[in-house]
């Protein structure tokens, strides 16, 4: 069985990610360009927004040795991550002749910073995340949509008296200083009639759960719906939360996997080899979600132990998000990266002009 090992770099408490992604990578790229991992075969196919033909031979190393990939978290590991645990313990890997390594960043913007720098071989991050990256000339290409929706809600105080986003015109809504979530709670208010320029918007950091619980605010933009609701209403503060579909914001892949371009160009068939390890990882937990929850908690970090309560929740919630339908899990549509590329760029969120079709890939 695949064994799956957990590097941790200067790990602390990990939070949402914060969505630009620094000047500062440009700079280290050119340096750290030359780690990347260069003894992958290389697969045939193309590398733009369009089916992938994969050619990768036995999908082994040296002497039938495992092929090894690394692949880092968004955040501690949760439910979402269950297809990753069932494919590790079903032998999916290791049918694919993978051995896997997981590792946790020491702080969400790592995952894509370090894909792109070549020090890892994927990363899981968000859809809005890729675009706004490519858009500073980091090149990094989604290879595959994991949650196909917002996880990100509005969230308000069930007994505020706030029963729509128009209805936060004028008061505090605290936001963990992340310009997509600005973006995204200016346009709801917006689109619900309200006044976007009359909010008093305030900068809570990733202490979201107690600024809304203690009454700091009247609403928070940045948690998640099978997480920080989930916490909030464990502890006795139920909430009402609005999805930002509902309110003009264009739907958007909560999550996706992440890889270089260089990586894309030297090991493409040993990622498509990951995608059809990680589909049977998924159609294992559709179908077994509470033996997948076990295998799940059986992986957690001590610095990030899981309630199980809120982790089955969770799962249940995030199941329907992450099911393409007739698709193939993992499926990504050129129309909806349009979308989320065009309200980016109306809401001057991209550097500059992006090219959805360089985008992505699908396999």
């Amino acid at each position: 069985m695949t064994t799956i090992r957990y590097t941790r770099y200067l790990h602390n408490a990990i939070s949402r990610p914060a969505m630009l992604l620094s000047a500062l990578l440009l700079c280290m790229l050119p340096v750290l360009a030359g780690c990347a991992n260069t003894n992958s075969p290389a697969a045939s196919g193309s590398s733009t927004g369009t089916t992938a033909t994969s050619e990768a031979g036995s999908g082994t190393g040296a002497e039938g040795a495992a092929h090894k990939l690394t692949i880092m978290l968004d955040w501690y590991p949760n439910a979402v991550h269950s297809f990753l645990y069932a494919a590790d313990a079903e032998g999916y890997f290791a049918e694919e002749g993978l051995e896997v390594e997981i590792q946790m960043p020491a702080d969400t913007n790592d995952a894509l910073k370090l894909v792109a720098a070549g020090k890892v071989d994927l990363a899981l991050s968000y859809q809005p995340q890729v675009l706004m990256a490519r858009g500073e000339q980091i090149p990094v290409k989604s290879i595959a949509a994991l949650v196909r929706h917002p996880l990100n809600h509005l969230m308000v105080s069930a007994d505020s008296g706030i029963t729509r986003p128009g209805e936060l015109s004028g008061k505090q809504a605290g936001y963990s200083s992340v310009p997509l979530y600005e973006a995204m709670l200016k346009t709801m208010v917006k689109s619900d009639g309200g006044d976007p320029s009359s909010l008093k918007l305030v900068d809570v950091g990733f202490d979201l759960i107690p600024a809304l619980s203690t009454g700091r605010v009247d609403g928070i933009m940045g948690g998640f719906i099978n997480h920080e609701q989930l916490i909030l209403e464990q502890q006795g503060h139920p909430v009402r939360s609005f999805n930002p579909v509902d309110y003009g914001v264009p739907d958007y892949y909560e999550l996706v996997l992440a890889a270089s371009e260089q990586g894309l160009q030297d090991s493409q068939g040993f990622y498509q080899k990951f995608v059809d390890a990680i589909r049977k990882g998924q159609q294992y937990v559709a179908g077994h979600p509470d033996e997948a929850l076990k295998l799940l908690l059986a992986h957690q970090e001590d610095t990030a132990t899981l309630d199980e309560a809120i982790e089955q929740r969770s799962l249940e919630i995030l199941l329907p998000l992450m099911d393409a339908g007739s698709q193939p899990f993992g499926y990504q549509d050129e129309a909806t990266w349009e979308k989320v590329n065009q309200w980016l760029s109306e809401n001057g969120l991209l550097a500059q002009e992006v090219d959805v079709k360089n985008a992505f890939i699908n396999f």
